[in-house]
């Protein structure tokens, strides 16, 4: 099978880069980063021209929109934006579960490295105002997918949010389940074989989709 792009070009002009970040490849050294990983995309990116300036930042396992800046002051006046909460940032989540709601807002505070599992967990007493948006978008089976805005910037926000609200994102080992999704799990009449099925989703469910500045 051949192995997905790292990350394809959405956009580019004297200023700013934007990409498409594939999931799998980290966007930037984190805490955990011995600096040997090569599938870093600001690496990648570092190669192609002659310096890159990281804004923001992706999961390492979720896939989509990043934007760059090309040079310092650019990376300065958008800085400054993703700081001021200016950019608005839209994903697409699969989760588990049919929510009784169309749309909804979950506000529970959160502490990153809440546990032994590094995870971010809820905390009323020690957690940071944090705040993202869903909406319902469509359900099959027992899997929906959900529209998510974040309007703060938490580690793991979505994740995280998800699973107190009782639908976890599909794939998630630190929040869920990391158990892949088939079409015979929920496609009524489904009769192919078993043993010879691939997984529809075998990822974390989580996409940045658009990203608005």
């Amino acid at each position: 099978m051949k192995r997905q792009a790292p990350y394809t070009i959405l956009y580019e002009d004297a200023r700013i880069l934007a990409v498409n970040k594939a999931a799998g490849v980290l966007s930037g050294p984190d805490r955990w980063d011995d600096g040997q990983d090569r599938e870093r995309l600001d690496l990648l990116l570092s190669c192609r021209m002659c310096r890159i300036y990281r804004v923001h930042r992706l999961d390492r396992d979720t896939s989509g929109v990043m934007v760059f800046a090309k040079d310092a002051e650019t990376h300065k006046r958008l800085s400054a934006a993703f700081e001021g909460r200016a950019p608005t940032k839209t994903y697409l989540a699969v989760v588990h579960g049919r929510p009784a709601w169309a749309e909804t807002e979950c506000g529970l505070p959160l502490v990153p490295n809440g546990d032994k599992r590094h995870r971010t967990i809820v905390d009323r007493y020690r957690g940071k105002e944090a705040l993202t948006r869903f909406r319902l978008v469509g359900s099959a089976g027992n899997y929906s997918l959900l529209e998510a805005v974040p309007a703060t910037g938490r580690t793991h926000q979505i994740r995280a949010h998800l699973s107190s609200l009782g639908h976890p994102l599909v794939c998630d080992a630190l929040y869920g389940s990391p158990k892949a999704v088939y079409l015979s799990s929920f496609k009524r009449g489904w009769q192919g074989d078993p043993l010879d099925e691939r997984p529809l989703l075998a990822r974390l469910g989580l996409h940045a989709a658009s990203l608005v500045l």
